[in-house]
C-alpha cells in the first residue's frame, strides 16, 4: 500500500485522516514537486494540541521538517539500523532527487528480531456501566445505558470489541443499575475473545470509589472507560504517552470550543481596555478515559463514594504527576438522545468497529 502524501496547504484534519487509514500511522507531506518535506505522526498532532494549536491549521505547522529517509536501493540492514538509531517504526523511501516513493514500516520486513507485537501493555481495563441513563430515558428505563444500541449491538459491545483488538487481557465491568442485564449478555466474555469479570455496587461507589471493589492490585498501568464512551481514539499511543510522561494518571481529554455571539469587552473599572468580535475559547475537556498506573490507587478508600475528579485532585494536592492526553479522533459520549442519533450515523458511516 503506497499512502498518498500531504501537500504544505493540508488541514491537519486531512492529516489525522490519514493517519488514522494508514496501518503506518504516519502522513507524508510533499511540495508541488513531491520532494520529501516533513512527516506527521500521532504523536506530533498532540503535541500540537497541547500546545494550544487547532486542527484547523496547515500541516506545516506541526509536522517533523526533518525526518529520517532513506533512498531506493538502500538494504533492509541499514534500513533496519536506521530505524533503531532514529526509534522509529516508518521511514519514506525517496528517489535520488529526495521525491517520495513510499513508506516503508518494519512490519514490511522479513526481520526475526523486530518489535515484539503492538499489544497494548494496560494490565487489565475497567469499564464504568453502573449508570442510569435518565437523559436517555424512557429508553433506558428496560435496559442499563451502556447496553443502548449502535449499529446492531450495544455500546458497550463495541467498546470491548475495541479492547480485544488492541490485546487487552480481561476487563473487569462495574455494574449497578440492571447490572444483571449486562451479566446476561456477556458472560465471562469467553464468546467476546475476552475474560470478564464484575464488580457489583452494592449502592453506587462513583467512577473512583468501584475501583476498590478490585480483587487485585495491578502490576502496571490499567485503562479506566466511562461505560457511555463511543471513541476511535488510539488506546495503544495512550498508554505509551502514560508512561513516557511517568504519570500516576493521564486523563484522555477532547478539544472544545466555546464561540460567544457577541462582542466581548474587555474593562478596567469603568474604562474599556479592549473589544474582541465575537471571540472563541478552546478547551480541553474531561474525556472519560483514564489510565491508572497502580501508585494511584493507593489513595482510594474502600466503601466512600468517590470520583475520579476527586482522585485525580488528591494527586495533585500531593503533587503527584497528573498528565493530559488530547483525543483528536472521533469520540462521542451517549448522553442524549441526539448524541446517540450522532454515533448511530457516524458508526454507519464509517463503520467504526473495524477501525
Amino acid at each position: 500500500m503506497i499512502e498518498k502524501p500531504l501537500r504544505h496547504e493540508a488541514k491537519l484534519i486531512d492529516a489525522v485522516r490519514a493517519i488514522e487509514i494508514s496501518p503506518r500511522r504516519m502522513a507524508v507531506v510533499v511540495d508541488a514537486e513531491n520532494r520529501l518535506t516533513g512527516t506527521l505522526t500521532d504523536g506530533d498532532i498532540r503535541r500540537h494540541l497541547l500546545a494550544g494549536g487547532s486542527l484547523d491549521a496547515q500541516v506545516a505547522i506541526a509536522m517533523n521538517p526533518n525526518p529520517l529517509s532513506a533512498e531506493e536501493g538502500s538494504s533492509d540492514g541499514y534500513i533496519k539500523d536506521l530505524m533503531r538509531r532514529g526509534n522509529v517504526v516508518a521511514i519514506p523511501l525517496l528517489d535520488r532527487d529526495r521525491k517520495y516513493l513510499r513508506l516503508i514500516h518494519l512490519m514490511d520486513m522479513d526481520l526475526n528480531d523486530s518489535i515484539s507485537d503492538n499489544a497494548v501493555g494496560f494490565s487489565f481495563a475497567v469499564i464504568m456501566a453502573g449508570g442510569e441513563g435518565t437523559r436517555l430515558r424512557p429508553l433506558t428505563e428496560t435496559i442499563p445505558k451502556p447496553m443502548v444500541e449502535i449499529g446492531g449491538a450495544p455500546l458497550l459491545e463495541r467498546q470491548i470489541q475495541r479492547l480485544v483488538k488492541i490485546g487487552i487481557p480481561r476487563v473487569y465491568i462495574s455494574v449497578n443499575y440492571l447490572g444483571h442485564i449486562i451479566e446476561e449478555y456477556f458472560g465471562n466474555g469467553e464468546d467476546f475473545g475476552i475474560e470478564i469479570s464484575y464488580l457489583r455496587e452494592q449502592e453506587k461507589l462513583g467512577t473512583a470509589g468501584a475501583l476498590t471493589l478490585l480483587p487485585e492490585h495491578p502490576t502496571g498501568p490499567i485503562l479506566v472507560m466511562n461505560g457511555d464512551i463511543l471513541t476511535t481514539s488510539d488506546l495503544d499511543s495512550f498508554y505509551h504517552f502514560h508512561n513516557a510522561h511517568a504519570a500516576n494518571i493521564t486523563i484522555a481529554a477532547i478539544d472544545h470550543r466555546v464561540h460567544v455571539p457577541y462582542g466581548v469587552i474587555r474593562t478596567d473599572g469603568a474604562f474599556i481596555t479592549g473589544l474582541v468580535e465575537k471571540p472563541s475559547e478552546r478547551f480541553l475537556c474531561n474525556a472519560g478515559i483514564y489510565a491508572l498506573s497502580p501508585q494511584a490507587l493507593i489513595h482510594l478508600e474502600k466503601n466512600i463514594h468517590s470520583n475520579m475528579t476527586d482522585l485525580v485532585n488528591i494527586c495533585l494536592t500531593k503533587k503527584l504527576p497528573v498528565a493530559v492526553f488530547p483525543v483528536h479522533e472521533y469520540w462521542n459520549d451517549i448522553g442524549t438522545p441526539s448524541d446517540l442519533e450522532k454515533a448511530r450515523i457516524h458508526f454507519s458511516k464509517m463503520e467504526i468497529n473495524n477501525e
